[in-house]
């Protein structure tokens, strides 16, 4: 890769990524590509696509005349994206929900379809109000209701990330009720939340959760027969039919609900839960703090 000035310009980053992923995985690019999907015209696609080659990896693409497109050359090694198959079905998912704004979108991709399930609801005001307490490091006052205190509560907190799961938003915030760290749905807040001009006196260097590391051991449920967890461990690219991830142990309870990790109480059917965590004494998720978090990321609390 040649010197050239970083960062790149993030509008040039994006076309730049769009020009590897479809070189790669559908194996012909041309200006059309980056036109529809940019909006812009014919020469600047063509300039884009020359200065790609010229400044970032020239040795990338080869223009084929019998195909009018570019391929990726024998020796194509990404240099803006990671060269995985994720990257492209990101895309296509992209695809799919900014068409469902702009119905005139077409950016010329295959067919695809996304499930959607419903978002929680995020009142503009209290998204306002804590974004501003976040990034300022200011107190947020707020009402807040929850399954184990469904009457709203006045709360004073002290946030420092919002920490998003799947299709729902969490605030991680010290709460002066409680005296700890907690993860806050942006859906449950009630009434019209207030930044206020206090500064926050419990940054995000005191929450020992958050920045302690655990690593997650995954292995195919136990229960379900080789040939079942040979399928298993090849589906999430298991060596030895081990997985390990790197996560922050106010994060593990998110990561093992989304993958269906039942620690205390496993899925009578093998079928459904698939995966189970071989090392639950080492991520410490015996500490009553994390098991209030398993239950609150169940929708508990």
């Amino acid at each position: 890769m040649k010197k050239t000035d970083w960062p790149i310009r993030w509008d040039l980053l994006l076309r730049y990524r769009l020009i590897e992923i479809i070189a790669l995985w559908e194996g012909r690019l041309t200006t059309n590509h980056i036109c529809h999907s940019f909006g812009i015209g014919r020469q600047q696609a063509s300039k884009d696509i020359n200065t790609y080659l010229r400044e970032l990896a020239p040795d990338n693409l080869v223009y084929d005349r019998h195909l009018k497109g570019y391929v990726p050359a024998t020796n194509f090694r990404p240099v803006v994206t990671r060269g995985q198959a994720s990257e492209y079905l990101d895309l296509l998912a992209r695809q799919e929900h900014l068409s469902d704004t702009f119905e005139s979108l077409n950016i010329s991709l295959p067919d695809s379809t996304v499930v959607q399930g419903p978002h929680r609801v995020v009142e503009p005001d209290v998204m306002r109000a804590v974004v501003t307490a976040t990034r300022h490091g200011r107190q947020l006052r707020t009402g807040y209701a929850s399954l184990a205190q469904p009457a709203t509560t006045q709360r004073v907190l002290e946030p420092h990330t919002l920490v998003c799961v799947g299709r729902n938003w969490y605030l991680r915030a010290w709460c002066d009720t409680t005296g700890t760290f907690s993860d806050f749905a942006l859906s449950r807040f009630r009434g019209k939340p207030e930044a206020v001009r206090q500064r926050a006196r419990h940054s995000v260097h005191l929450d020992d959760d958050w920045n302690q590391e655990v690593t997650l051991v995954l292995t195919p449920d136990s229960r379900l027969s080789r040939e079942c967890r040979d399928i298993i461990a090849t589906d999430y690219g298991m060596t030895d039919h081990r997985l390990e991830i790197r996560t922050r142990a106010a994060l593990a309870p998110y990561l093992l609900s989304r993958l269906g990790i039942a620690v205390d109480t496993p899925h009578p059917d093998p079928l459904v839960q698939q995966l189970e965590l071989a090392n639950p004494e080492q991520v410490q998720l015996s500490n009553p703090h994390l098991q209030k978090s398993v239950k609150a990321v169940a929708g508990f609390c």
